[in-house]
């Protein structure tokens, strides 16, 4: 199949347009500043960045959550949103709600100045860890997220270990996300899971109980660095031919919600970072009245979409099939 936009793969393989059920997640980007600036950010993040949610904006999430009968995640974002003024604010508000609360860690966080009781803090609130490390391979995470990534991702591992998180008998989860370092679709999850866990116990004694494969999306960062090598258009042709009609019901945007640091509504995060709107949904949260309002609702979509029904699929829950 020749590469085309998504609506159109929809239609040749006779499949309806999307639309969104009930949002059980809300994701939020608290922002773009990180200490790190990795080859594959689709958020453009890094040391540099400013752009952050003001405390008005976090008061307002927080109150549409209090509200809300159907968001039961939620999942928190960057950046670095562990570099947020407010981050520690909206977690304790959203587990005093008997929410679950996702944190987005790249793990060198947890190094940086000032994130001392980083760790402590999200085992204290039982925050689910989903953490970034595109390899067990030294080499090749240093390559894609700068010098000493490796080491201080295994650190933040081992710090988070000594809490309990990936530790069997606790409910402190730990979970692992791989990127391809280049344009390739993710091996498969289970098998890359059973050798990660193999090579960060026998090297390191790191414990983990998930790995996450996720597509590199076509766009931001990662799609200039595909135009520079001349390879953008091979790429959005591997994500069209492989396009995988069984993962379209599970693909997140059907049951999700995300909010920028600026407090626009989008369908995911990937639709917040190109500036997609949201069709039929009130722009931004102060003119929302509620989150559950928008089941029903179409998404969305362009090329990048591909990157979600490729293969296996792809969200931020790892595979989809």
């Amino acid at each position: 199949m020749a590469a085309c936009g998504f609506s159109a793969v929809l239609k040749a393989h006779g499949l309806p347009e999307l639309k969104r059920s009930s949002p059980t997640t809300l994701q939020m980007n608290l922002g773009k500043r990180c200490n790190q600036a990795c080859q594959h950010c689709h958020v453009d993040a890094g040391p540099t960045r400013t752009e952050a949610a003001t405390p008005a904006t976090i008061d307002r999430v927080i109150q549409l959550l209090s509200q809300s009968a159907s968001i039961q995640t939620l999942d928190i974002t960057g950046g670095a949103p562990e570099l947020h003024p407010d981050f520690r604010r909206l977690v304790t508000s959203a587990r005093d709600l008997n929410l679950h609360v996702m944190d987005r860690c790249n793990l060198t966080v947890l190094s940086e100045p000032g994130q001392e009781e980083t760790a402590q803090f999200l085992a204290d609130n039982m925050v689910e860890v989903v953490a970034s490390l595109p390899c067990y391979s030294e080499a090749n995470v240093n390559s894609q997220r700068g010098p000493g990534a490796f080491e201080a991702s295994i650190q933040g591992l081992q710090e988070l270990n000594s809490f309990g998180y990936g530790q069997p008998g606790t409910a402190l989860k730990l979970n692992l996300v791989y990127n391809p370092l280049g344009p390739a679709l993710p091996p498969d999850q289970g098998e890359l899971e059973a050798a990660y866990k193999e090579r960060l116990q026998a090297d390191f004694g790191v414990q983990f109980n998930a790995l996450y494969t996720i597509t590199n999306m076509p766009i931001a960062r990662f799609k200039r660095l595909l135009s520079a090598t001349g390879e953008l258009d091979n790429y959005v042709q591997l994500l069209t031919d492989n396009f995988n009609p069984a993962s379209v019901p599970h693909l997140m945007c059907t049951s999700m919600l995300s909010v920028s640091w600026e407090g626009t509504v989008y369908d995911c995060d990937f639709n917040q970072m190109l500036k997609l709107k949201t069709p039929g949904v009130a722009r931004n949260i102060w003119d929302i009245t509620a989150l559950d309002e928008v089941g029903g609702n179409p998404i969305a979509t362009d090329s990048h979409c591909l990157g979600c029904t490729a293969g296996a699929g792809s969200s931020c829950g790892g595979a989809l099939q």
